[in-house]
């Protein structure tokens, strides 16, 4: 396993995140194809004999299973302090006032909430899973650094947004010497590339680190063909909903990461890993498996070194895409 700092942090992260979004009780409705805490425990247990330190959850992961998961199986198989274990607050299952978004009173609940559920006295990075356009930014910005100071967290991220309301995030902090976000967790990947016009750029400049979530394009960049038959790939509405509509144009990109795979006799899959380690400001993709033997083969990508031309000819048939993972204001209000 390779380890990179964490942006303008001394926090040593693996190169591979293991993301556990399909960590829950599938009963709970929010993802029929989620696994259990057995299967769940034998991921987490491979992903830590593999070198694997950086661990991925969120509070509204099937309503905290995922959490709860999580935090049992690291107790039983690691030594805490060795660990970074990184949470997200926004959604909840709850649509009553002051449960969802980022106000100072919902943060304050969410965070004893999702320590509790971990069974951990902290995380090492607390990320707002969203934008919050009805809460004051200042109101969100002092709340998350007394987080930080209360030793609950170590240290703050941020996931889709668009690139004005990070700056403007990391502007208020700094004008009010509080905490400021270490990295963005957004959506990146080969057939999702609209994060490199802007969020990116940015990224490098303060040296945030970049954690991209769903690498594979929702097991897209898997396959040769689109459509998958996995209980994810037939259940998974959000997946459908974030890559259907360019199948036409993207399919293209999808052969040419079989032909470069067949290059250099790898999975597809190691193929869209090592594109996004190339990237300078890409720390650690966060790698949602479900299957040990899966988890193990995108490790393997960190071996896996593409040549310029490789890179050229990956990139050269995109085209510009809607955005995905970033709300507008109606949109957010829509989730409320």
């Amino acid at each position: 396993m390779e380890y990179r700092k964490l942006g303008n942090t001394g926090l040593d992260v693996s190169r591979i995140c293991l993301g556990t979004m399909g960590f829950g009780r599938p009963e709970t409705g929010v993802f029929p194809w989620a696994v259990d805490y057995e299967k769940s425990e034998q991921v987490i247990k491979r992903a830590l004999d593999l070198g694997i330190n950086f661990f991925d959850t969120a509070n509204i992961y099937s309503y905290g299973d995922s959490e709860e998961f999580l935090g049992k199986a690291l107790k039983k198989y690691a030594n805490r302090d060795e660990l970074a274990v990184a949470t997200k607050v926004f959604f909840t299952k709850s649509d009553k006032p002051n449960q969802h978004g980022l106000s100072r009173k919902a943060i304050m609940t969410q965070i004893d909430k999702s320590l509790q559920r971990l069974d951990m006295d902290y995380v090492d990075l607390y990320i707002i899973h969203r934008f919050d356009y009805n809460t004051p930014l200042k109101e969100t910005m002092e709340a998350l650094h007394d987080v930080v100071k209360s030793g609950k967290a170590r240290y703050i991220g941020a996931s889709a947004m668009y690139s004005w309301q990070f700056e403007k995030a990391q502007a208020i902090a700094q004008e009010h010497n509080w905490t400021e976000f270490v990295s963005m967790q957004n959506h990146l990947n080969l057939l999702y590339r609209e994060e490199e016009r802007e969020m990116m750029p940015l990224c490098e400049e303060e040296n945030i680190a970049v954690t991209p979530y769903s690498p594979l394009a929702s097991g897209h960049l898997t396959r040769r063909t689109w459509e998958g038959n996995t209980k994810r790939s037939q259940t998974d509405k959000v997946a459908q909903s974030k890559y259907d509509q360019a199948e036409n144009n993207d399919m293209e990109i999808v052969k040419r990461v079989g032909e470069v795979a067949d290059k250099y006799h790898v999975t597809m899959a190691q193929v869209a890993i090592a594109w996004l380690l190339q990237k300078k400001q890409v720390v650690a993709p966060i790698i949602g498996a479900t299957n040990p033997d899966h988890l193990a083969s995108s490790v393997d990508a960190l071996k896996l070194k593409l040549d310029l031309e490789d890179v050229k000819y990956l990139e050269e048939p995109y085209l510009p895409h809607k955005v995905v993972g970033a709300f507008t204001k109606e949109e957010s209000d829509f989730t409320r």
